[in-house]
């Protein structure tokens, strides 16, 4: 896969959810590579079932996690499946374009939903695991919408904003447990999604005149964050808000 190899995350057991696609496909696949115990969740099946048939031994289930129960149960079933969690990547999101006098009551609280909730549901059900162990690393995936504000995605930014602070809170409260809670705050990263619906010409042209660093950024770049935090070598690191954004914030 490339990149540097982290010996402490062998046999680690880390489970990633929005795995199937994306950021996440690339969460799944370096974890991997670093040689530890995989397990993820999506709610695109057939998209996850491939990507686990392509990794010997990494765990899937197909589920939505706003239903909070079944977040709870796959945690729990991977858990007593490959070993206790000690890595959590809270990745899964949804960034619909929607302006703010547009969104009713019902699509603010969806967005939050899918956003904000699973992370801190999610994290919720480790930290025990976590703690019983002696130590383990959370990471959110946030994201620059959160420190500069982006129009017609309120949910979105909100909920983001919302990871930012959560990661400081847990990072505090959990901190004497050994267990070290961060974030990943990405630029346009150019996933598939991205360059299908929002990533046009235009819109990269002008993005290119904003970052620092010429060039996409790509989900191996989040993902290769990500395997720091979780390794033994960001062993003080927590609270923290990793930014990687080409130098446009």
């Amino acid at each position: 896969m490339g990149g540097a190899q982290y010996p402490s995350l062998k046999g680690r057991v880390t489970f990633i959810t929005g795995g199937a696609s994306g950021i996440g496909a690339s969460l799944v696949a370096q974890f991997h590579a670093q040689g530890a115990r995989v397990a993820f969740i999506d709610r695109q099946e057939e998209a996850g079932q491939a990507l686990a048939e392509r990794l010997p031994g990494v765990w899937f289930r197909a589920l939505d996690v706003t239903d909070t129960a079944a977040l709870t149960q796959a945690i729990a079933a991977a858990g007593a499946e490959l070993g206790q969690v000690s890595v959590l990547v809270n990745n899964v999101a949804d960034d619909t374009r929607r302006a703010a006098d547009a969104t009713s009551p019902e699509a603010w609280r969806a967005a939050l939903a899918v956003n904000l909730d699973p992370v801190f549901v999610a994290s919720t059900v480790v930290h025990p695991m976590m703690r019983s162990a002696g130590a383990g690393a959370i990471i959110n995936v946030s994201s620059i919408n959160a420190l500069w504000g982006a129009a017609g995605m309120a949910g979105y930014v909100a909920a983001k904003g919302a990871i930012n602070s959560l990661t400081k809170a847990l990072a505090r409260e959990w901190g004497p447990d050994g267990v070290r809670v961060n974030a990943l705050s990405p630029g346009w990263v150019a996933t598939e999604r991205q360059l299908e619906l929002w990533l046009t010409p235009q819109a990269e042209a002008e993005w290119a005149r904003q970052v620092a660093l010429p060039g996409r950024i790509t989900p191996d770049d989040i993902a290769r964050a990500a395997l720091f935090l979780a390794s033994d070598d960001s062993r003080m690191m927590t609270g923290q808000n990793l930014v990687i954004d080409a130098g446009r914030t």
